[in-house]
């Protein structure tokens, strides 16, 4: 008996990866359904009437409840309820948000009464994208508090052991759910005739990763059962109970705040891009479709998915975390001023191929490192309310730069002859000029190199252990 109380079920490599496997499968799913119209712009342009800036305040609406506070919240709902209940809440709401903006994209929405009531204010944004944005806030409410879930629950089940590793794993089945999304989202479109039909699919794939937490929860509660007749505290009957005034100590951490300020500099100009990138690569590599651009832009996440799991490897046993993050950045800042200036003026398909490829490389540095750092700083008793904040900080970025950037994108074309021609010719396709959105996006880039370079300093000073292995 004593030998089984020894031994968790986190020590069988096959009950702890089986667990990993269940609760990204969950991410991978949201992932998808994150940006299943992102390749689809120009189509809900033709279709429901969506403008840039149309297109531009629904995909803020992804963040903005996270905004208003809902994310200090969640992180206080993780650590007070623990990691089973928060992850079938954020599932359920997920699911619940996806299937409010499937039926505002749907048939069955066009020309129903509530389509009148919708359109007859606030007429510069229509009825559908209305509703479609009160869904997606809906989900990105679910989908912010299951990262910040799934992040505390592999620190829980990984603690010791290849924690960097499974993060990274994590994020790089979730990053495929991007590839594939982009993949498979103009396909369905144009075989079923509708945008609508692949956000149903996804719908349904949301419902499916609900099942699967579900089917981690089983195994998490065996886990902490072990604990209990271990004598080792479980966060769902520990004897150091959260408290709300615990916040405290996270919102006095200097090393907190330069790592919240890391991500949302670094993370506005990587999602708020994702919902333009497919529409940029069609205006700057002329006479492509948007399925064609669709094709391009996909393999963005490949990069990122094919190195993080060797970065979170090289992390666990190696470290050097601060200084992948500054790499990173270097990156970022290089791939979109190679959009903005160097492919409008050749209109190289190779050259578009290979920044996205290195967009993705940057993408996995920085998140590989940046996660798994966070409970070097932070106490394990409030990690997921730290978690929490850090997505907090984030989304205020990721709420208000897509619309920053949909402003901008119509404002600098107002201008522009052929915008001009295509809008009066009643055109599918509107071939912006993306200089100056781009051009953003390499700033918030350029700011987050220098916010990881102090991190780096700050380090050295403090001995942080950022840039120490995480396997001791």
């Amino acid at each position: 008996m004593a030998e089984k109380i020894q031994k968790m079920l986190n020590d069988y490599p096959a009950a702890r990866w089986c667990a990993l496997v269940l609760i990204a499968l969950m991410m991978f799913f949201g992932y998808m359904f994150v940006d299943v119209m992102s390749p689809l712009q120009a189509l809900v342009e033709a279709e429901k009437g969506w403008g840039p800036s149309a297109f531009g305040t629904y995909a803020s609406a992804e963040y903005i409840l996270n905004v208003c506070g809902f994310l200090i919240l969640a992180g206080v709902i993780l650590d007070k309820m623990g990691v089973r209940f928060t992850g079938v809440l954020s599932a359920s709401m997920m699911f619940a948000g996806a299937a409010i903006k499937y039926f505002a994209v749907s048939k069955a929405f066009a020309g129903s009464g509530l389509e009148a009531w919708l359109n007859s204010w606030w007429v510069a944004l229509p009825g559908s994208a209305k509703l479609a944005s009160l869904g997606f806030m809906i989900f990105g409410c679910g989908c912010e508090m299951a990262g910040t879930t799934v992040s505390k629950a592999i620190a829980k089940w990984f603690k010791g052991k290849e924690m960097a590793l499974a993060m990274g794993i994590e994020m790089a089945i979730a990053r495929v759910g991007v590839f594939a999304i982009f993949s498979i989202s103009p396909i369905i479109a144009e075989k079923m005739g509708t945008i609508a039909a692949p956000v149903g699919f996804c719908t349904v794939l949301l419902l499916i990763g609900l099942v699967n937490f579900i089917v981690f929860c089983v195994l998490d509660k065996k886990f902490d059962k072990q604990l209990a007749e271990a004598g080792v505290a479980s966060e769902e009957g520990s004897d150091e109970e959260f408290h709300v005034s615990d916040l405290g100590k996270i919102f006095t951490s200097q090393s907190f705040w330069v790592v919240a300020l890391l991500c949302v500099l670094y993370y506005s100009a990587i999602f708020p891009f994702q919902r333009y990138g497919a529409n940029m690569l069609q205006c700057n590599l002329e006479g492509i479709s948007a399925s064609a651009a669709s094709n391009i832009f996909r393999w963005f996440p490949i990069g990122a998915a094919a190195i993080t799991p060797f970065l979170g490897y090289f992390l666990d046993k190696k470290g050097k975390g601060a200084t992948m993050l500054m790499c990173g950045a270097v990156l970022l800042v290089v791939c979109h001023l190679v959009f903005a200036f160097l492919l409008p003026a050749t209109h190289s398909h190779f050259l578009a191929y290979a920044t996205i490829v290195v967009l993705g490389i940057s993408f996995a540095l920085v998140p590989a490192a940046l996660w798994p750092s966070v409970p070097k700083i932070i106490d394990e008793k409030i990690l997921g309310s730290a978690y929490c904040l850090i997505f907090w900080v984030q989304n205020i970025g990721l709420c208000f730069v897509p619309k920053l950037i949909g402003s901008v994108l119509e404002s600098s074309n107002a201008s522009n002859p052929a915008v001009i021609a295509a809008k009066a010719a009643e055109a599918e396709f509107i071939p912006y000029n993306y200089t100056t959105p781009l051009v953003i996006f390499a700033a918030f880039g350029v700011m987050a190199f220098l916010i990881a370079f102090y991190l780096k300093v700050l380090d050295s000073k403090k001995n942080l252990g950022l840039e120490a292995p995480n396997i001791k």
